[in-house]
């Protein structure tokens, strides 16, 4: 889908919002959730700062539409101190890391708190209460096994006919990196369930079958 051709006043932020999602992956990002908001709602599971929140609120609100953003905002294994990711700008006053005070005035930033509703919870606290279907879901959570397979198993059957499944940091070598993702995407493929997408770096995406 072709991008909008003027500049949103989130464009200049995202340079500037923590986060590992590339340029060229969030692009991909965005023109996914430009395909699937007319189908649902959109949902995130693992928002950190707000980086990849803000592409998919732009298309969101470009089509009248909300995205659910779910995360405990205590960070994911490699994001606690002494560990590769640890941000000490990130720890709250009482030494815990926290990043939902950066992720909202990030969000207030890029204009987009009519859109972006924050859930400050884990999948698997949300996933067995839910029951509304979603026009997409993006799974960029904890890397660990489980954590991965909960986010999968609770949010992948609320896709709506169409809804695009997108996981992040997919390395099919181990060599590369954890192979959690991987692991859910597989599961995804193989379910026939899903058709693949496109491929970027290390995102990827599934468009739910059925009518």
């Amino acid at each position: 889908m072709t991008q909008p051709q003027s500049q949103s006043p989130a464009e200049p932020l995202r340079g500037s919002v923590r986060g590992f999602l590339p340029e060229h992956e969030g692009r991909q990002l965005y023109e996914w959730a430009h395909q699937a908001a007319p189908i649902g709602p959109l949902l995130e599971i693992g928002s950190y700062c707000g980086k990849s929140t803000i592409w998919l609120g732009q298309a969101a609100k470009a089509h009248g539409t909300v995205v659910f953003a779910l995360d405990h905002h205590r960070g994911s294994e490699e994001h606690q101190p002494g560990e590769s990711h640890h941000d000490e700008a990130l720890t709250n006053t009482a030494g815990q890391f926290d990043s939902f005070g950066e992720f909202r005035r990030n969000i207030a930033a890029a204009g987009l708190e009519d859109t972006v509703i924050p859930i400050v919870a884990s999948s698997e606290s949300v996933g067995p209460y839910w029951q509304g279907g979603l026009g997409m879901v993006f799974i960029d959570g904890g890397h660990s096994l489980d954590a991965a397979l909960t986010d999968y198993r609770a949010w992948a059957p609320h896709l709506l006919p169409g809804g695009i499944l997108a996981i992040h940091d997919v390395f099919p070598d181990p060599a590369d990196g954890g192979q959690a993702p991987f692991t859910i995407w597989q599961l995804a493929t193989q379910s026939g369930l899903f058709e693949p997408l496109a491929t970027q770096d290390t995102l990827r995406g599934l468009k739910r079958l059925g009518r």
